[in-house]
């Protein structure tokens, strides 16, 4: 997920990169090579070629934009945070039973626990067709309610409750140097606790059908470059109807 936020903290914008996407990837050196640069390959190639570093300079290659911070927390982390909140009340859009991600959910709203929440982000199988584009739906919508979870928690405006609750994910947390303390980390979590989930605009990068393979999608264009634009401008993202639905 790329995140820009607006000058004055006054509102966020989120587009989800499907894991489908066909991308150009840059070389990206790892600790004993470099592995060379690739037209046309998987996005989420990049992670397997070289970890976060790679994924950020795909995502820079790709969006045209510079990425000022990264964040990756792992799957213990993950949950580890869900259940420090007392779980995430989420609107489940219908049954789920995945065998993949081991997702066993009922329709409709309830409180999820950490392992049950990890369970609804990951599952593909367990929605619509398959693809990646069904689970960046349920990413978007758990990613809603966990920000209305936080802003109902004294969370964000304890700074004594932050700082433990990022010191116990430390070690499940990747950063770039640049949030790369306990400091740090706390005062960018604070510097957004005016944000209401409304305010977060949530979106998919515009994609269609890739010529090459019907399995594989590829940047909408002009669509795609439009929302890019808008980030790299500070500008309210293109409508929906503009940008094709997504």
């Amino acid at each position: 997920m790329v995140v820009h936020i607006a000058k004055g903290r006054r509102d966020a914008s989120v587009i989800s990169i499907p894991r489908d996407t066909l991308v150009d990837r840059p070389a990206c050196p790892t600790k004993s090579s470099v592995v060379p640069a690739a037209r046309a390959v998987m996005f989420n190639s990049a992670y397997e070629a070289g970890g976060v570093t790679c994924t950020v300079a795909t995502v820079e290659l790709l969006s045209g934009l510079r990425m000022d911070h990264v964040v990756e927390i792992d799957f213990t982390g993950f949950k580890k945070l869900v259940d420090t909140l007392g779980g995430v009340r989420v609107d489940v859009p219908q049954d789920i039973r995945d065998p993949y991600s081991h997702a066993r959910l009922s329709k409709g709203t309830q409180r999820l626990n950490g392992e049950q929440a990890l369970g609804l982000v990951r599952t593909r199988h367990g929605v619509g067709d398959g693809s990646d584009l069904g689970r960046i739906k349920l990413q978007q919508t758990f990613m809603k309610a966990l920000i209305t979870q936080i802003r109902s928690t004294d969370l964000l405006t304890d700074p004594v409750l932050l700082y433990q609750l990022l010191d116990d994910l430390t070690s499940a947390l990747t950063t770039d140097k640049g949030l790369g303390s306990l400091s740090a980390l706390t005062s960018f979590a604070r510097s957004v606790d005016g944000l209401d989930a409304d305010q977060v605009d949530f979106r998919t990068l515009p994609v269609a059908p890739a010529p090459q393979d019907p399995n594989r999608v590829v940047p909408q264009q002009p669509q795609a470059k439009a929302v890019w634009q808008a980030l790299s401008a500070d500008r309210p993202l293109p409508t929906r109807s503009e940008e094709g639905g997504q």
